[in-house]
Protein backbone atom coordinates (compact mmCIF):
# COMPACT_ATOMS: atom_id res chain seq x y z
CA UNK A 1 0.00 0.00 0.00
CA UNK A 2 1.39 3.36 -0.64
CA UNK A 3 2.94 4.96 1.99
CA UNK A 4 0.94 8.18 1.65
CA UNK A 5 -2.42 6.33 1.93
CA UNK A 6 -1.23 4.76 5.09
CA UNK A 7 -0.33 8.04 6.66
CA UNK A 8 -3.60 9.75 5.40
CA UNK A 9 -5.55 6.49 7.21
CA UNK A 10 -3.50 7.06 10.74
CA UNK A 11 -3.95 10.65 10.75
CA UNK A 12 -8.12 10.21 9.90
CA UNK A 13 -8.02 7.17 12.84
CA UNK A 14 -6.40 9.52 14.99
CA UNK A 15 -9.01 12.32 14.83
CA UNK A 16 -11.79 9.90 15.43
CA UNK A 17 -10.47 8.65 18.09
CA UNK A 18 -9.86 12.39 19.67
CA UNK A 19 -13.15 13.10 18.47
CA UNK A 20 -14.64 9.71 20.66
CA UNK A 21 -12.20 10.67 23.14
CA UNK A 22 -13.72 14.62 23.56
CA UNK A 23 -17.77 13.72 23.77
CA UNK A 24 -16.30 10.49 26.41
CA UNK A 25 -14.37 13.40 28.24
CA UNK A 26 -17.46 15.33 27.73
CA UNK A 27 -20.13 13.11 29.10
CA UNK A 28 -18.37 12.29 31.71
CA UNK A 29 -17.84 15.39 32.83
CA UNK A 30 -21.60 16.87 32.30
CA UNK A 31 -23.03 14.67 34.94
CA UNK A 32 -19.64 15.42 37.30
CA UNK A 33 -20.71 19.30 36.93
CA UNK A 34 -24.03 18.74 37.64
CA UNK A 35 -23.79 16.94 40.97
CA UNK A 36 -21.19 19.72 41.61
CA UNK A 37 -24.12 22.15 40.70
CA UNK A 38 -26.56 19.74 43.48
CA UNK A 39 -24.00 19.93 46.41
CA UNK A 40 -23.68 23.43 46.21
CA UNK A 41 -27.51 24.32 45.93
CA UNK A 42 -27.58 21.92 48.94
CA UNK A 43 -24.74 23.84 51.17
CA UNK A 44 -26.71 27.01 50.46
CA UNK A 45 -23.76 28.41 47.91
CA UNK A 46 -26.34 30.29 45.92
CA UNK A 47 -23.33 32.49 44.32
CA UNK A 48 -21.56 29.62 42.71
CA UNK A 49 -24.37 27.64 42.36
CA UNK A 50 -25.89 29.91 39.89
CA UNK A 51 -22.92 30.72 37.80
CA UNK A 52 -21.82 27.24 37.50
CA UNK A 53 -25.57 26.11 36.15
CA UNK A 54 -25.50 29.38 33.45
CA UNK A 55 -21.82 27.38 32.28
CA UNK A 56 -23.73 24.50 31.60
CA UNK A 57 -26.55 26.14 30.03
CA UNK A 58 -24.71 28.36 27.95
CA UNK A 59 -23.54 24.97 26.57
CA UNK A 60 -26.09 23.14 26.73
CA UNK A 61 -29.53 25.30 26.95
CA UNK A 62 -31.93 22.25 27.17
CA UNK A 63 -30.18 20.43 30.17
CA UNK A 64 -33.60 20.05 32.28
CA UNK A 65 -31.62 19.50 35.66
CA UNK A 66 -29.29 22.52 35.04
CA UNK A 67 -32.46 24.67 34.75
CA UNK A 68 -33.90 22.71 38.03
CA UNK A 69 -31.20 23.94 40.05
CA UNK A 70 -30.43 27.50 38.78
CA UNK A 71 -33.78 27.92 39.89
CA UNK A 72 -33.33 26.43 42.82
CA UNK A 73 -30.30 28.42 43.41
CA UNK A 74 -32.62 31.67 42.96
CA UNK A 75 -34.93 31.09 45.42
CA UNK A 76 -32.50 30.60 47.83
CA UNK A 77 -30.99 34.19 46.23
CA UNK A 78 -34.15 35.66 46.54
CA UNK A 79 -34.73 36.12 43.17
CA UNK A 80 -38.26 34.26 43.08
CA UNK A 81 -39.01 35.46 39.66
CA UNK A 82 -35.92 34.38 38.12
CA UNK A 83 -36.92 31.12 39.99
CA UNK A 84 -39.90 30.69 38.04
CA UNK A 85 -39.04 31.49 35.01
CA UNK A 86 -36.36 28.70 35.12
CA UNK A 87 -39.19 26.43 36.71
CA UNK A 88 -41.14 27.19 33.86
CA UNK A 89 -38.60 26.00 31.18
CA UNK A 90 -38.62 22.33 33.56
CA UNK A 91 -41.79 22.10 32.71
CA UNK A 92 -41.84 23.09 29.13
CA UNK A 93 -39.03 19.97 28.71
CA UNK A 94 -40.99 17.50 31.35
CA UNK A 95 -37.95 15.34 31.53
CA UNK A 96 -38.20 13.88 35.70
CA UNK A 97 -35.93 11.06 34.76
CA UNK A 98 -32.68 12.68 36.49
CA UNK A 99 -32.37 14.25 39.89
CA UNK A 100 -35.40 16.56 39.00
CA UNK A 101 -38.05 14.50 40.65
CA UNK A 102 -41.42 15.51 39.57
CA UNK A 103 -43.41 15.73 43.02
CA UNK A 104 -40.47 17.84 44.61
CA UNK A 105 -40.58 19.98 41.32
CA UNK A 106 -44.18 20.48 41.22
CA UNK A 107 -44.61 21.47 45.25
CA UNK A 108 -41.67 24.09 44.59
CA UNK A 109 -43.33 25.66 41.33
CA UNK A 110 -46.92 25.67 43.13
CA UNK A 111 -45.42 28.19 45.91
CA UNK A 112 -44.00 30.52 43.36
CA UNK A 113 -46.83 30.97 41.56
CA UNK A 114 -49.04 31.76 44.83
CA UNK A 115 -46.39 33.93 45.94
CA UNK A 116 -46.92 36.23 42.22
CA UNK A 117 -50.69 36.03 42.79
CA UNK A 118 -51.06 32.83 40.12
CA UNK A 119 -53.52 31.04 41.81
CA UNK A 120 -55.17 28.62 38.56
CA UNK A 121 -51.43 27.70 37.81
CA UNK A 122 -50.92 27.09 41.52
CA UNK A 123 -54.14 24.69 41.18
CA UNK A 124 -53.14 22.71 38.23
CA UNK A 125 -50.22 21.38 40.20
CA UNK A 126 -51.92 21.19 43.41
CA UNK A 127 -54.38 18.62 41.48
CA UNK A 128 -51.36 17.26 39.27
CA UNK A 129 -49.77 16.15 42.57
CA UNK A 130 -52.60 14.50 43.94
CA UNK A 131 -52.40 12.02 40.67
CA UNK A 132 -48.83 11.37 42.04
CA UNK A 133 -49.55 11.23 45.54
CA UNK A 134 -53.00 10.46 46.20
CA UNK A 135 -51.93 9.21 49.81
CA UNK A 136 -50.44 12.54 50.94
CA UNK A 137 -53.96 14.76 52.52
CA UNK A 138 -51.85 18.09 52.49
CA UNK A 139 -52.28 18.08 48.21
CA UNK A 140 -56.09 17.76 48.88
CA UNK A 141 -55.90 20.35 51.13
CA UNK A 142 -54.49 22.51 49.05
CA UNK A 143 -56.62 22.07 46.98
CA UNK A 144 -59.53 23.09 49.02
CA UNK A 145 -57.46 26.29 50.30
CA UNK A 146 -57.69 27.41 46.50
CA UNK A 147 -61.15 26.58 45.80
CA UNK A 148 -61.74 28.69 49.13
CA UNK A 149 -59.89 31.96 48.13
CA UNK A 150 -62.37 31.31 44.95
CA UNK A 151 -65.25 31.55 46.89
CA UNK A 152 -66.29 27.81 45.95
CA UNK A 153 -67.14 26.36 49.54
CA UNK A 154 -68.83 23.28 48.52
CA UNK A 155 -65.77 22.15 46.31
CA UNK A 156 -63.39 23.10 49.14
CA UNK A 157 -65.12 21.61 51.70
CA UNK A 158 -65.12 18.28 49.77
CA UNK A 159 -61.32 18.37 49.10
CA UNK A 160 -60.69 19.19 52.94
CA UNK A 161 -63.27 16.15 53.65
CA UNK A 162 -61.03 14.12 51.57
CA UNK A 163 -57.34 15.18 53.57
CA UNK A 164 -59.63 14.20 56.45
CA UNK A 165 -60.68 10.74 55.12
CA UNK A 166 -56.56 9.68 54.34
CA UNK A 167 -55.65 11.40 57.29
CA UNK A 168 -58.45 12.22 60.82
CA UNK A 169 -55.56 13.63 62.43
CA UNK A 170 -54.84 16.22 60.11
CA UNK A 171 -55.73 19.57 62.50
CA UNK A 172 -55.13 21.73 59.66
CA UNK A 173 -58.03 20.39 57.60
CA UNK A 174 -60.35 20.45 60.55
CA UNK A 175 -59.53 23.94 61.29
CA UNK A 176 -60.26 24.82 57.52
CA UNK A 177 -63.57 22.89 57.55
CA UNK A 178 -64.80 24.75 60.64
CA UNK A 179 -63.74 28.18 59.36
CA UNK A 180 -66.07 27.35 56.36
CA UNK A 181 -68.42 26.25 58.23
CA UNK A 182 -68.82 29.28 60.71
CA UNK A 183 -69.01 31.30 57.13
CA UNK A 184 -71.83 28.97 56.14
CA UNK A 185 -73.33 29.72 59.35
CA UNK A 186 -73.45 25.70 60.14
CA UNK A 187 -72.44 26.44 63.70
CA UNK A 188 -72.99 23.23 64.76
CA UNK A 189 -71.00 21.25 62.37
CA UNK A 190 -68.40 24.46 62.79
CA UNK A 191 -67.88 24.07 66.15
CA UNK A 192 -67.08 20.02 66.03
CA UNK A 193 -64.38 20.38 63.38
CA UNK A 194 -62.79 23.76 65.46
CA UNK A 195 -63.19 21.35 68.47
CA UNK A 196 -61.48 18.50 66.83
CA UNK A 197 -58.76 20.52 65.24
CA UNK A 198 -57.61 22.23 68.90
CA UNK A 199 -57.75 18.63 70.25
CA UNK A 200 -55.28 17.41 67.60
CA UNK A 201 -53.26 20.85 68.02
CA UNK A 202 -54.07 22.55 71.37
CA UNK A 203 -51.80 25.92 69.82
CA UNK A 204 -54.33 26.58 66.94
CA UNK A 205 -55.06 29.71 68.28
CA UNK A 206 -57.22 30.92 65.49
CA UNK A 207 -59.75 27.95 66.14
CA UNK A 208 -60.32 29.37 69.75
CA UNK A 209 -61.39 32.45 67.82
CA UNK A 210 -64.14 31.45 65.68
CA UNK A 211 -64.90 29.14 68.51
CA UNK A 212 -65.28 31.73 70.30
CA UNK A 213 -67.73 33.26 67.57
CA UNK A 214 -69.80 30.40 68.06
CA UNK A 215 -70.23 30.68 71.90
CA UNK A 216 -70.91 34.36 71.69
CA UNK A 217 -73.48 33.83 69.35
CA UNK A 218 -74.93 31.22 71.43
CA UNK A 219 -74.83 33.78 74.26
CA UNK A 220 -72.29 32.15 76.37
CA UNK A 221 -70.30 34.66 76.98
CA UNK A 222 -67.83 32.65 79.98
CA UNK A 223 -66.89 30.40 77.41
CA UNK A 224 -66.32 32.57 74.69
CA UNK A 225 -64.88 35.08 77.10
CA UNK A 226 -61.73 32.35 77.66
CA UNK A 227 -61.80 31.20 73.83
CA UNK A 228 -61.16 34.97 73.02
CA UNK A 229 -58.72 34.78 75.52
CA UNK A 230 -56.19 31.79 73.82
CA UNK A 231 -57.20 33.66 70.30
CA UNK A 232 -54.98 36.65 71.33
CA UNK A 233 -51.79 34.61 71.69
CA UNK A 234 -51.91 34.92 67.77
CA UNK A 235 -50.88 37.60 66.84
CA UNK A 236 -53.05 38.01 63.60
CA UNK A 237 -55.76 37.72 66.10
CA UNK A 238 -55.10 39.65 69.27
CA UNK A 239 -56.78 43.03 68.43
CA UNK A 240 -59.83 40.68 66.99
CA UNK A 241 -59.80 38.79 70.31
CA UNK A 242 -59.61 42.05 72.37
CA UNK A 243 -62.02 43.38 70.50
CA UNK A 244 -64.49 40.17 70.63
CA UNK A 245 -63.86 40.20 74.70
CA UNK A 246 -64.80 44.33 75.11
CA UNK A 247 -68.43 43.10 73.26
CA UNK A 248 -68.65 40.22 75.49
CA UNK A 249 -68.63 42.66 78.32
CA UNK A 250 -70.67 44.89 77.42
CA UNK A 251 -73.67 42.76 76.24
CA UNK A 252 -73.40 41.55 80.01
CA UNK A 253 -73.42 45.44 81.15
CA UNK A 254 -69.74 44.91 82.94
CA UNK A 255 -68.68 47.98 81.32
CA UNK A 256 -65.54 48.96 83.15
CA UNK A 257 -63.61 45.55 81.76
CA UNK A 258 -65.52 46.08 78.29
CA UNK A 259 -63.93 49.62 78.25
CA UNK A 260 -60.58 48.00 79.57
CA UNK A 261 -60.51 45.21 76.85
CA UNK A 262 -60.96 48.53 73.86
CA UNK A 263 -58.84 50.55 74.82
CA UNK A 264 -55.80 47.71 75.13
CA UNK A 265 -57.27 46.99 71.76
CA UNK A 266 -56.80 50.58 70.35
CA UNK A 267 -54.01 51.19 71.90
CA UNK A 268 -52.14 48.46 70.03
CA UNK A 269 -53.48 49.60 66.71
CA UNK A 270 -51.52 52.27 64.27
CA UNK A 271 -53.66 55.41 64.66
CA UNK A 272 -53.73 56.00 60.95
CA UNK A 273 -54.78 52.42 60.24
CA UNK A 274 -58.05 52.24 58.50
CA UNK A 275 -58.67 48.68 59.52
CA UNK A 276 -62.38 47.71 60.08
CA UNK A 277 -61.06 46.02 63.59
CA UNK A 278 -60.20 50.34 64.63
CA UNK A 279 -63.41 51.71 63.93
CA UNK A 280 -65.25 48.87 65.82
CA UNK A 281 -63.20 49.12 68.82
CA UNK A 282 -63.68 53.23 68.66
CA UNK A 283 -67.32 52.41 68.12
CA UNK A 284 -67.73 49.84 71.15
CA UNK A 285 -65.73 51.74 73.15
CA UNK A 286 -68.19 54.70 72.60
CA UNK A 287 -70.84 53.29 73.53
CA UNK A 288 -69.26 51.84 77.46
CA UNK A 289 -68.72 55.73 77.38
CA UNK A 290 -72.07 56.66 76.91
CA UNK A 291 -73.67 53.63 78.80
CA UNK A 292 -71.43 54.88 82.35
CA UNK A 293 -72.39 58.29 81.15
CA UNK A 294 -68.99 59.78 80.16
CA UNK A 295 -70.57 61.43 77.26
CA UNK A 296 -67.70 64.12 76.42
CA UNK A 297 -65.58 60.87 75.90
CA UNK A 298 -67.86 59.01 73.78
CA UNK A 299 -68.42 62.00 71.70
CA UNK A 300 -64.74 62.45 71.33
CA UNK A 301 -64.67 58.56 69.87
CA UNK A 302 -67.60 59.53 67.51
CA UNK A 303 -65.73 62.58 65.90
CA UNK A 304 -62.69 60.52 65.02
CA UNK A 305 -65.29 57.65 63.44
CA UNK A 306 -67.47 60.56 61.44
CA UNK A 307 -63.71 61.70 60.50
CA UNK A 308 -62.74 58.77 59.31
CA UNK A 309 -65.84 56.80 57.93
CA UNK A 310 -68.96 59.27 57.74
CA UNK A 311 -71.07 56.22 56.76
CA UNK A 312 -70.04 54.08 59.82
CA UNK A 313 -72.94 52.65 61.63
CA UNK A 314 -75.30 55.23 63.49
CA UNK A 315 -72.11 58.01 64.10
CA UNK A 316 -73.74 60.75 62.78
CA UNK A 317 -76.94 60.05 64.02
CA UNK A 318 -75.41 59.48 67.49
CA UNK A 319 -73.39 63.50 66.94
CA UNK A 320 -77.10 64.59 66.50
CA UNK A 321 -78.94 63.20 69.18
CA UNK A 322 -76.38 64.67 71.65
CA UNK A 323 -75.65 67.93 69.50
CA UNK A 324 -78.06 69.55 72.32
CA UNK A 325 -75.53 68.92 74.91
CA UNK A 326 -73.02 71.59 73.87
CA UNK A 327 -75.98 74.29 74.10
CA UNK A 328 -77.68 73.20 77.49
CA UNK A 329 -75.44 72.76 80.50
CA UNK A 330 -78.61 71.52 82.26
CA UNK A 331 -79.82 69.01 79.98
CA UNK A 332 -75.83 68.19 79.66
CA UNK A 333 -75.80 67.79 83.37
CA UNK A 334 -79.18 65.35 83.54
CA UNK A 335 -77.55 63.24 80.99
CA UNK A 336 -74.21 62.54 83.19
CA UNK A 337 -75.13 62.77 86.60
CA UNK A 338 -74.18 60.36 88.75
CA UNK A 339 -77.14 58.15 89.82
CA UNK A 340 -77.58 59.27 93.30
CA UNK A 341 -76.69 63.32 91.72
CA UNK A 342 -79.95 61.86 89.02
CA UNK A 343 -82.27 60.94 91.74
CA UNK A 344 -82.28 64.59 93.43
CA UNK A 345 -82.67 66.46 89.92
CA UNK A 346 -85.63 63.66 89.50
CA UNK A 347 -87.13 64.23 93.34
CA UNK A 348 -87.21 68.14 91.80
CA UNK A 349 -88.90 67.60 88.38
CA UNK A 350 -91.42 65.77 90.62
CA UNK A 351 -91.68 68.94 92.65
CA UNK A 352 -91.89 71.18 89.97
CA UNK A 353 -95.25 69.17 88.61
CA UNK A 354 -96.49 69.84 91.94
CA UNK A 355 -95.88 66.33 93.16
CA UNK A 356 -94.53 64.25 96.31
CA UNK A 357 -92.77 61.20 95.81
CA UNK A 358 -93.62 58.32 97.50
CA UNK A 359 -91.55 55.41 95.59
CA UNK A 360 -88.58 55.39 93.44
CA UNK A 361 -87.12 53.00 91.59
CA UNK A 362 -84.05 53.04 89.82
CA UNK A 363 -84.11 51.98 85.75
CA UNK A 364 -81.22 51.29 83.78
CA UNK A 365 -81.66 54.36 81.62
CA UNK A 366 -83.31 56.18 84.52
CA UNK A 367 -86.14 55.93 86.92
CA UNK A 368 -89.91 55.36 87.66
CA UNK A 369 -91.09 57.45 90.25
CA UNK A 370 -94.79 56.81 92.30
CA UNK A 371 -96.39 60.37 93.02
CA UNK A 372 -98.78 61.65 94.79
CA UNK A 373 -100.25 65.50 94.47
CA UNK A 374 -99.20 68.01 97.03
CA UNK A 375 -101.90 68.89 99.96
CA UNK A 376 -103.25 72.09 99.62
CA UNK A 377 -105.79 74.34 101.11
CA UNK A 378 -109.54 72.97 101.67
CA UNK A 379 -108.61 70.12 99.88
CA UNK A 380 -106.17 68.84 102.46
CA UNK A 381 -107.84 65.52 103.65
CA UNK A 382 -109.18 64.57 99.91
CA UNK A 383 -107.95 61.06 98.57
CA UNK A 384 -105.28 61.28 96.81
CA UNK A 385 -104.26 58.69 93.50
CA UNK A 386 -100.82 57.34 93.15
CA UNK A 387 -99.85 58.33 89.53
CA UNK A 388 -96.44 57.31 87.62
CA UNK A 389 -93.34 59.26 86.61
CA UNK A 390 -91.14 57.15 84.12
CA UNK A 391 -88.09 59.45 83.46
CA UNK A 392 -85.40 58.69 80.84
CA UNK A 393 -82.27 59.64 80.43
CA UNK A 394 -81.67 58.01 76.63
CA UNK A 395 -80.74 59.35 73.11
CA UNK A 396 -83.01 57.43 70.90
CA UNK A 397 -86.64 58.11 69.77
CA UNK A 398 -88.90 56.49 72.49
CA UNK A 399 -91.26 54.34 70.56
CA UNK A 400 -94.81 52.52 70.90
CA UNK A 401 -93.91 49.55 72.63
CA UNK A 402 -91.72 51.37 75.53
CA UNK A 403 -94.30 53.66 75.70
CA UNK A 404 -97.49 50.09 75.64
CA UNK A 405 -95.35 48.67 78.39
CA UNK A 406 -95.33 51.48 80.50
CA UNK A 407 -99.48 52.07 80.18
CA UNK A 408 -99.59 47.82 80.69
CA UNK A 409 -97.73 48.82 83.96
CA UNK A 410 -99.90 51.28 84.80
CA UNK A 411 -103.19 49.25 84.60
CA UNK A 412 -101.61 46.80 86.37
CA UNK A 413 -100.71 48.74 89.21
CA UNK A 414 -104.56 50.57 89.18
CA UNK A 415 -102.98 53.76 88.41
CA UNK A 416 -104.90 56.06 86.53
CA UNK A 417 -102.71 58.72 85.07
CA UNK A 418 -98.68 58.62 84.10
CA UNK A 419 -95.76 60.84 82.89
CA UNK A 420 -93.42 59.49 80.24
CA UNK A 421 -90.32 61.80 80.19
CA UNK A 422 -87.72 61.80 77.85
CA UNK A 423 -84.31 63.48 77.15
CA UNK A 424 -85.03 62.38 73.72
CA UNK A 425 -88.03 62.52 71.91
CA UNK A 426 -91.31 60.56 70.80
CA UNK A 427 -92.22 58.46 67.64
CA UNK A 428 -95.33 59.37 65.76
CA UNK A 429 -97.14 55.65 66.92
CA UNK A 430 -96.08 56.45 70.80
CA UNK A 431 -98.30 60.46 70.49
CA UNK A 432 -101.45 58.39 68.67
CA UNK A 433 -101.65 55.65 71.11
CA UNK A 434 -101.23 58.30 73.88
CA UNK A 435 -104.23 60.48 72.29
CA UNK A 436 -107.05 57.72 74.03
CA UNK A 437 -104.47 57.23 77.03
CA UNK A 438 -104.12 58.71 80.61
CA UNK A 439 -100.37 59.23 79.82
CA UNK A 440 -98.90 62.55 78.98
CA UNK A 441 -95.75 62.39 76.98
CA UNK A 442 -93.27 64.95 77.78
CA UNK A 443 -90.28 65.07 75.33
CA UNK A 444 -87.03 67.40 75.41
CA UNK A 445 -87.91 70.88 74.77
CA UNK A 446 -90.36 70.85 77.59
CA UNK A 447 -87.64 68.69 79.87
CA UNK A 448 -85.67 71.18 79.00
CA UNK A 449 -88.00 73.93 80.84
CA UNK A 450 -88.50 71.71 83.50
CA UNK A 451 -85.36 71.85 84.24
CA UNK A 452 -85.21 75.58 84.07
CA UNK A 453 -87.91 75.57 86.62
CA UNK A 454 -86.11 73.43 89.15
CA UNK A 455 -83.22 75.49 89.11
CA UNK A 456 -85.30 78.89 89.92
CA UNK A 457 -86.85 77.03 92.56
CA UNK A 458 -83.58 76.06 94.12
CA UNK A 459 -82.27 79.61 93.63
CA UNK A 460 -85.98 80.86 95.57
CA UNK A 461 -85.04 78.16 98.47
CA UNK A 462 -88.14 76.41 97.48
Amino acid sequence: MDTGIIILLIIIAGGLLGILVFFLIKSLAAPHKISTLQEQVKQGKATLAIRGAIQILTKDPRNNEAHYLLGLAYAQDGKNELALMEFKTVNQISDFSGICKESDFRKDIAVLFLQFGQEEEALKEYLLLIELEPYEPRHYYNVGQLFETRNKGGQAANYYKKALAINPRFSDSWFALGQLMYKAKRYAEARDALQKALKLRPDNYKAYFYLGRILKDSRDFTGALGAFENAQKDPDFKVKALIERGSCFLATKNYTKAQNELERAIKITSEDSDSNELLHARYFLSICYERTRKLDKAIEQWEMLYAQKKTFRDVAEKLSQYQVLRGDDRIKDFITDTPEKFEETCQKLTAVMNMTVTDFISLDEGCQITAVDRNSGQWRNTRKFPKFLRILRVPDIIDLPSVREFHEQMKKSGVNRGYFISSSNFSRSAYEFTESRPIDLIPREKLQEMLRQSEKLDKEGI
